[in-house]
């Protein structure tokens, strides 16, 4: 029996692993990504603002910079592509005071320095009111960079990983890396289930990417993560054309108003520093203070139309910026520290690692049948009732409605489940259908899932989890732990 031996690893199913998995998809390699989760998108990306970023925030010279202004021009075509919904709505940085106007100008410059193209800025207050009708009256001037965009971060994710599975990604899930062994041909990546070879390693397990370093005796730059907490309001609650940023500060954008492609309204992140790379909480400071941080920029912010909190962490280096560098342990590669810009980055990276990959003498052979289109199935909120009605007659299961705030089938769910790298929980389900996403967060439908996810992957109900082992919602029928109980007493 041939020993199987990957030709690369990735290491981290997140947009950044998942972009480089479906780049490396092109060429005739042996790939694989290893994922602690049970699905991709189960970290970082999950809470990403999904804002596709201009380019003038980031430093000149720095990676951030160039991955910045390299990615951001890449997404027409990949979610095109990928069938992933993507819109250039454009972004403002919103001064309020004059010397705010001095920012605006510092940031225009930064932006000319990294090229990016149609940066103005618009002193024209009624101009802008005209623009973004909602934008507090204490607006002086605002920096429009029409290039920005929004994009779902899980939809993106997913996409790149269903595209780079069907043409040959193999992908491991419940796989948390415990351990790496560097032999004399290859590369042993031990896991909690089992032992993976590869000649290359690609680091890209965002907040644990320090660790996963430290595993080849790689101890150069340390990652401290930076939680963000959001308020998601519910849809069409505001008018809102443009994703709005505050003045920087220092270490973050600051706390931004934007719409998501599905038209609901988040406002955050705020930054905290913390030492806990699972803490994923909320806090009571912290959501006044993306309150307070809102309303700056739009007064009139509708709080009690809220109808989740979250957070998110972000993977900070040392340094501040981006490692995307060869090291000194052959055929190792770090792609670390990936936080803001980093979805935006994500595709210039993807290509940069090629581009590292052939240095190295790697040898890329372009695969000739690789296929870059993603077909999904439709999505039966968005369809006329004509469509809708031949949906139906089609396959009966359109007909019922399994979550009632976002519109989504049965047919839907099923499908979720049995697509390429098909939904295995409720989270799975969620960020493929968008049920539970909605106004009530799955409080209609979220037996009914776990009932569709049980039967269509013949596992008992109770082995259904949230977002993998230890997040079941079920241990057992009432009547069975009542008779247990009485029983055991």
């Amino acid at each position: 029996m041939t020993e199987e031996i990957f030709d690369c690893c990735i290491i981290g199913a997140g947009v950044v692993g998942c972009a480089i998995a479906r780049r490396l998809a092109q060429f005739q390699l042996k790939t694989a990504v290893i994922e602690k989760g049970p699905d991709v998108c189960c970290g970082t990306s999950k809470a990403n603002s999904g804002i596709v970023h201009a380019g003038y925030a980031a430093q000149p010279g720095t990676l951030k910079a160039k991955f910045n202004a390299a990615g951001n021009p890449l997404f027409d075509q990949v979610c095109h592509e990928l069938s992933v919904p993507f819109a250039r709505i454009g972004t403002f940085v919103v001064a309020i005071t004059d010397d705010g106007i001095k920012v605006l100008e510092k940031l225009y410059q930064r932006g000319q320095e990294n090229k990016i193209p149609k940066l103005q800025i618009i002193t024209d207050t009624q101009k802008i009111r005209q623009m973004e009708p909602s934008l507090t009256p204490n607006v002086t001037g605002v920096l429009y960079a029409p290039t920005g965009g929004i994009v779902s971060p899980y939809d993106l994710t997913i996409g790149l990983a269903e595209n780079a599975y069907v043409n040959g990604v193999q992908f491991f899930f419940n796989s948390e890396v415990v351990g790496i062994d560097i032999k004399e041909r290859y590369k042993v990546i031990q896991t909690r289930s089992k032992e993976i070879k590869t000649h290359f390693i690609l680091n890209a397990a965002g907040v644990h990417a320090d660790e996963i370093s430290r595993m080849v005796g790689l101890d150069y730059f340390t990652i401290t993560p930076r939680k963000g907490e959001y308020i998601l309001l519910d849809k069409k609650c505001i008018e809102l054309n443009h994703v709005l940023f505050p003045i920087p500060t220092p270490i973050s954008k600051g706390i931004v108003v934007s719409i998501t492609m599905e038209g609901h309204i988040f406002l955050g992140p705020n930054a905290e520093t913390i030492e806990d790379k699972e803490d994923k909480s909320t806090t009571t400071e912290g959501l006044n203070e993306i309150i307070e941080g809102a309303r700056k920029l739009v007064p009139d912010i509708p709080v009690n139309e809220a109808i989740v909190t979250y957070a998110g962490l972000r993977a900070v280096s040392d340094n501040n910026d981006f490692i995307i560098e060869p090291t000194k342990v052959e055929g190792f590669i770090n792609v670390a520290g990936i936080q803001s810009p980093g979805l935006t980055a994500s595709l210039a990276i993807a290509e940069y690692i090629v581009e590292l990959l052939e240095n190295l003498g790697v040898k890329l052979s372009v695969k000739p049948n690789f296929n870059p289109i993603r077909e999904i199935p439709p999505r039966f909120a968005t369809l006329s009732n004509e469509e809708r009605h031949q949906l139906i007659l089609r396959n009966p299961d359109y007909g019922h409605i399994i979550c009632r705030c976002e519109y989504v089938t049965e047919a839907e769910i099923k499908a979720a489940i049995h697509r390429p790298l098909g939904a295995t929980t409720l989270d799975g389900v969620k960020f493929r259908t968008r049920a539970q996403m909605g106004r009530c967060h799955g409080g209609f439908c979220t037996n009914r899932i776990l009932e569709i996810l049980s039967r269509e992957l013949q596992v008992p109900i109770e082995q259904i989890s949230k977002k993998g082992p230890k997040s079941e919602l079920i241990v057992g029928k009432t009547k069975d732990l009542w008779r247990i109980t009485v029983e055991g007493n």
